[in-house]
């Protein structure tokens, strides 16, 4: 993007007008609310993805799980370890690389991942009854317009074409 077509400008600038203030404070109501859903399971938010990731199938590995979700290694390690321990998952190690440690939810982990969407949805249907299905379509399209470009650094574009 050029400096003429740049959208955001520093001169009136104002925290809680920004774009990524109003996400993040989005988020964190969202992942709250599902706290508080998912704390008579005695698991966090953060818990119950990793769970409905892993029940996906997409992922299965804890560096796998920490890129899709953002979290740094040693934070994803702990909650896998306190997964573990609560017997929701185990590490398998991989037959053809004994370096890969693949994770696999336990049945106690796949009937979690079975409840989850529930309270997912609950959580959901709450916090987005005033918006219309088109506004939530429409929020769905933005945010993956968002995810899937516009933050590309210059290495990232380099790396994808080839040159």
């Amino acid at each position: 993007m050029t400096k003429s077509n740049e959208m955001f400008a520093r001169s009136g600038y104002c925290v809680e007008d920004s774009v990524g203030y109003l996400l993040a404070r989005a988020r964190t109501k969202l992942a709250k609310a599902v706290d508080v859903e998912l704390a008579p399971l005695d698991i966090t938010h953060a818990q119950g993805s990793i769970v409905m990731m892993l029940a996906s199938g997409k992922y299965a590995t804890a560096a796998e799980l920490a890129r899709e979700l953002y979290i740094d290694s040693a934070s994803m390690t702990r909650m896998i370890d306190r997964l573990e321990k609560r017997g929701l998952i185990e590490r398998v190690p991989c037959c053809n690389d004994r370096r890969v440690i693949n994770l696999r939810l336990t049945q106690a982990g796949q009937a979690l991942a079975d409840e989850l969407p529930n309270r997912y949805v609950g959580v959901l249907n709450r916090n987005f009854s005033e918006f219309s299905a088109d506004e939530v379509c429409t929020l769905k399209t933005l945010l993956r317009k968002l995810l899937d470009g516009g933050t590309a650094s210059a290495t990232e574009s380099t790396d994808k074409t080839g040159k």
